[in-house]
C-alpha cells in the first residue's frame, strides 16, 4: 500500500496483519457518566467519526524465479515443462494474459516457485502492451530468466529484444534492473546459428550466464534448472521482501487539540477535541451543560480564552453554537 508513491505497509509474510487506519472511538452511554450524586444523567457521548484515507492496494506475486521475454519466445511452454502449471499455449502474441505460477519439484534440488510474467514489450513501463500490469510481480523474484528467441521465426533480433526489455526494467525500477539474470536462448531445435552466436557474444561481453535450450524438445532444460536451483541457494531470501520506505500509522488526533481564533469581536473555537465534545452534550439539558462547562476547563479552553482577554458578554462560537461568556 502506498501513500503518494511511498510504501505504507508491506504485507509479505504469512499471517501478517497491520493496522494503518483505526476507526473512530466508540461512544459511551449515559450510565458511564453516573456518579453517586448524578445517578441518572441525561446525556451521553456519541461515537466519534472515523477518518478517511485513500490507499492503492497492489498485489505482487511471491515467486523465486521470474521469466522475462517478448511474446512468443516460449516462456509458457517452458513453465509447462518444468512445473505442473497448465498455461494457455498458442502461436500468437499475448497468449498469456495473466501471470502463471508454477512450483518446480525437488528433481533439480530444493523446490521453488517460477512466475511467467506476460506482456513486457517496448514501452511497458509507460503502459504499452500488458507489461505495466505485471512488472510489479517480478519485483519479488530473486532471479530472472531472460528468454530470447534464436529461431528467427518472428523476424526479431534477440540482442535488440534483450536491450529493450532491460531498458523497460530500468525505467520501472533501478533495483529491478540490477536483479540477477540468466540469458536463456530458446528454440534451439530451430535455431539460426548467426542469431545464437550474436546472443553468445553479447552474454560474454556482459559477463552473463547463457543456456541454450529448447522448451519444446527439452534440450538443455535439466542443465538450466540445476543451475537455477544452485543459484537460489546462494541468493539471500531477504531480497525477496523489500523494506518499506516509510512506516506510517494514521491515528486520530489527540484529545487536547483545539484552536481559538478571534474573528472581529467573537472567539471561534474549533478542532477535533471540540467536535468530539459537542457530540457528547445536550445543550437543552442542565446536567449536560454542567458537564460541557467542566470539559471546557479540563481541556484548557477556558484558560486559553482568558489568556486571550475574553470578557463577560463576549461571544464564543463553537461549531454552529454561540454562547455568551460569563465567569
Amino acid at each position: 500500500m502506498h501513500k503518494i508513491g511511498k510504501v505504507v505497509v508491506d504485507l509479505s509474510k504469512e499471517g501478517q496483519t497491520e493496522l494503518v487506519l483505526p476507526g473512530g472511538r466508540g461512544g459511551k452511554g449515559n450510565s458511564h457518566f453516573a456518579t453517586s450524586t448524578r445517578q441518572a444523567p441525561r446525556f451521553a457521548r456519541d461515537g466519534e467519526k472515523g477518518i478517511e484515507k485513500e490507499f492503492i492496494l497492489e498485489l505482487k506475486l511471491l515467486a523465486d524465479v521470474g521469466l522475462l521475454g517478448f511474446p512468443n519466445v516460449g516462456k509458457s511452454t517452458f513453465i509447462s515443462k518444468v512445473t505442473s502449471a497448465k498455461p494457455k499455449i498458442a502461436d500468437y502474441h499475448f497468449t498469456t494474459l495473466v501471470p502463471n505460477l508454477g512450483v518446480v519439484k525437488g528433481e533439480y534440488g530444493d523446490s521453488f516457485v517460477i512466475a511467467d510474467i506476460p506482456g513486457i514489450i517496448e514501452g511497458a513501463s509507460e503502459g504499452t502492451g500488458l507489461g505495466i500490469q505485471f512488472l510489479r510481480h517480478i519485483e519479488r523474484t530473486r532471479l530472472l530468466l531472460h528468454f530470447l528467441d534464436i529461431s528467427g521465426t518472428e523476424g526479431r533480433n534477440p540482442v535488440e529484444d534483450f536491450e529493450i526489455i532491460n531498458t523497460e526494467l530500468k525505467k520501472y525500477s533501478e533495483k529491478l534492473a540490477d536483479r540477477k539474470q540468466i540469458i536463456v536462448a530458446n528454440k534451439a531445435d530451430a535455431a539460426q546459428e548467426e542469431l545464437y552466436q550474436a546472443v553468445a557474444k553479447m552474454a560474454k561481453e556482459k559477463g552473463m550466464e547463457l543456456f541454450k535450450i529448447s522448451a519444446v524438445t527439452g534440450e538443455g532444460i535439466n542443465e538450466l534448472m540445476q543451475r537455477v536451483s544452485a543459484l537460489l541457494k546462494e541468493l539471500p531470501k531477504e531480497e525477496l521482501i523489500e523494506a518499506s520506505e516509510e512506516r506510517v500509522v494514521y491515528t486520530l488526533e489527540d484529545e487536547e487539540e483545539f484552536e481559538i481564533e478571534k474573528i472581529g469581536e467573537d472567539y471561534v473555537v474549533s478542532g477535533p477535541a471540540v467536535e468530539r465534545l459537542m457530540g457528547r452534550v445536550n445543550i437543552q439539558d442542565n446536567e449536560s451543560m454542567y458537564y460541557f462547562q467542566k470539559q471546557l476547563t479540563e481541556l484548557g479552553i477556558e484558560a486559553k480564552l482568558k489568556q486571550m482577554g475574553i470578557k463577560e458578554g463576549d461571544t464564543v462560537k463553537i461549531l454552529d453554537w454561540e454562547f455568551e461568556w460569563y465567569n
